[in-house]
Order: C-alpha cells, then sequence, then structure tokens
C-alpha cells in the first residue's frame, strides 16, 4: 500500500469512492457534485491536493486537502473502498494530511462530518481533532459536526 498525491489519471477513482460512501448514507449534494467533477481545478489548482492510498495499482482510498483562507486546510472528501476498510488507510490518509499542513506551515487543518459516522468521528478524534463551532454554515446539509486540530 503506498499514499501518492493526485494525478489527473485518478480523478475518477477520487470520484467514484466518495460517491459510493455519500449515496449510501446520504444523497450527493451541489457541492459535492462541484468537487468531485473536477478535483484538479477545485482542490489542487487552488493550492490543495488530493491523496490516494494505491493497492496493486488501483486507487482504495482517498482524501483530500482544500486550501483555506487562514493558511490551514480543510480535511475532505476522505473515503476508502469497503474491500479495505479496517486495514488502516484512514489513519494513513489522515497522517499523510497532517504531515503536508505541517510542512507548509498551516496553522490548523478543519473537517466537518456527520454524527452518525462514528468510525470517521473515533478517527478524527484519535488524531487530535476536537469540536468546535463552525465560524460558517455548511455548504453541506449533512455536515452536523465540525472538528479542527490546531498544527
Amino acid at each position: 500500500m503506498q499514499i501518492v498525491d493526485f494525478r489527473p489519471e485518478l480523478a475518477p477513482a477520487f470520484k467514484a469512492l466518495n460517491e459510493a460512501w455519500i449515496t449510501a448514507l446520504f444523497a450527493l449534494e451541489p457541492k459535492d457534485l462541484e468537487v468531485l467533477g473536477d478535483p484538479a481545478s477545485r482542490i489542487v489548482a487552488p493550492g490543495g491536493t488530493v491523496f490516494f492510498a494505491i493497492d496493486d495499482g488501483a486507487a482504495v482510498g482517498c482524501c483530500a486537502l482544500m486550501k483555506l483562507p487562514d493558511g490551514g486546510f480543510e480535511v475532505a472528501k476522505m473515503a476508502v473502498a469497503d474491500s479495505h476498510k479496517g486495514l488502516g488507510l484512514g489513519r494513513a490518509l489522515m497522517a499523510a494530511c497532517v504531515e503536508r499542513a505541517r510542512a507548509a506551515g498551516a496553522p490548523r487543518l478543519y473537517l466537518e462530518t456527520n454524527s452518525s459516522l462514528a468510525p470517521a468521528l473515533a478517527l478524527y478524534r484519535s488524531c487530535g481533532f476536537e469540536e468546535i463551532e463552525p465560524a460558517h454554515p455548511s455548504p453541506y446539509a449533512r455536515a452536523d459536526v465540525a472538528m479542527e486540530l490546531r498544527l
């Protein structure tokens, strides 16, 4: 298993991995369609990246780091294929996010999630994220938890 940065040929996997979990539990929203449809322009070009977990040449997990106006990053669109859950890929992807943000001198990582996603919440808390009151309303109806990790 290896963690790699965004490459244009991985964009379809980013979309497929995220659509799978979102549509299984919630509904795709306009912001999802915008970001998933063009990660190169919506995430990478403004200063972020998408990390991919690769197993035997296939993308089996992903997580985006989206640049925030304050120099921090939003952790977004984390997904792991059902076939690879429980192998520590979420933790490896989060470690890549933290490492990249620290290297960039970011003051914080921010994320939004849903209170029903117990495994995700447990991962975020174990990585040091704490719940906060968001500064702005989320563009996602499903987001009812905001969290931050000060770096």
